[in-house]
C-alpha cells in the first residue's frame, strides 16, 4: 500500500475492553482512526454522518461485543419547534452574551470546566482532566471547530463572567456539539438545555439541517435529556431514521 492510499483510506484500530460509563456491569470497546492526511475535514464529515464522534484528532465509535446500546442521534433543525418549557428556558437566558472564540484554550474556560466536572461528574472519565489535557482537547484539531462562550452581561471595559461553554464543530450538514460545560450553581437557568437550544437556532440561521448530539443510551440517566429535543433522528442499520415520538 502506498503512502497516498494510506492517507485516502484511513486505518482503523480497536481499543481493549474498558468498564462501560453508561451501563453498569458492561464493558465497552471503541473503533477509532486518526483525522489526519490531506482531507481531515471531509473525513470528519463522513465519519460523523456514519455515527463517529471526535476527540482531538481522533474519530471513534463504540464497537462493543454483543451490545448496540449507544445510538447516534441528531436534531432535525427545520422540524424542531421549542415547546413551552424550552421557550421559558430561552427567555430565562436572554440576558446572556454568546460569542464564538477560536480553538484556543483559556484559564477561564478551564476553571469553569473544573468546577463543572467536580460538581457534576466527579466519578466520570474526565474527572482527572488537567489544564494541559483541556488545552489538547480544544487545540489539537485539524478541522473547523470553535469554542462558543456564554457570558453574563458586562461592560465595554470588562467582559461579563463566563458561565457556559461549548466546543463545537461545523460540518457540511450541521453543528456537532463535541463537549459542553457550565456553572453548576446556575441551576435555575438550565444551561445544558439552553446550549442545545441555542445550537439548534444557530444551525437554522446557518442553513444547516442537523445538530449532532452524540450518543443516546436507552436506560442511561446521563443520556435521557437528549430525547427531549424531538424530532430526533437515530442512526440505525438502515440509515438515519426518526425516533418515535
Amino acid at each position: 500500500m502506498t503512502d497516498q492510499s494510506r492517507i485516502r483510506f484511513p486505518q482503523f484500530y480497536i481499543t481493549s475492553p474498558q468498564p462501560c460509563p453508561y451501563l453498569p456491569g458492561r464493558y465497552e470497546k471503541k473503533v477509532f482512526t486518526h483525522l489526519l492526511g490531506d482531507e481531515p475535514v471531509s473525513l470528519n464529515n463522513m465519519l460523523t454522518q456514519a455515527g463517529f464522534r471526535r476527540s482531538q484528532n481522533i474519530a471513534y465509535r463504540p464497537a462493543c461485543d454483543g451490545c448496540q446500546a449507544c445510538i447516534s442521534v441528531r436534531v432535525t433543525v427545520d422540524d424542531f419547534r421549542p415547546r413551552r418549557t424550552f421557550r421559558r428556558i430561552l427567555a430565562r437566558n436572554a440576558d446572556l452574551r454568546a460569542s464564538l472564540a477560536p480553538p484556543a484554550a483559556t484559564g477561564e474556560q478551564y476553571d469553569l470546566l473544573r468546577r463543572y466536572l467536580d460538581e457534576r461528574h466527579a466519578e466520570g472519565g474526565m474527572a482527572d482532566m488537567s489544564q494541559l489535557d483541556y488545552v489538547a482537547m480544544v487545540e489539537d484539531t485539524t478541522i473547523a471547530t470553535r469554542v462558543l462562550e456564554y457570558r453574563l452581561p458586562g461592560s465595554i471595559e470588562t467582559p461579563g463572567t463566563l458561565i457556559a461553554g461549548a466546543l463545537t464543530d461545523t460540518l457540511d450538514d450541521g453543528l456537532s456539539m463535541v463537549y459542553s460545560f457550565y456553572d453548576p450553581t446556575e441551576t435555575a437557568r438550565s444551561l445544558g438545555t439552553f446550549m442545545v437550544l441555542d445550537h439548534i437556532e444557530r444551525a437554522r440561521m446557518l442553513g444547516l439541517p442537523y445538530v449532532y448530539l452524540g450518543y443516546w443510551v436507552e436506560g442511561s440517566r446521563k443520556m435521557a435529556y437528549k430525547t427531549r429535543f424531538r424530532p430526533l433522528e437515530a442512526l440505525t442499520p438502515e440509515g438515519w431514521r426518526k425516533l418515535p415520538e
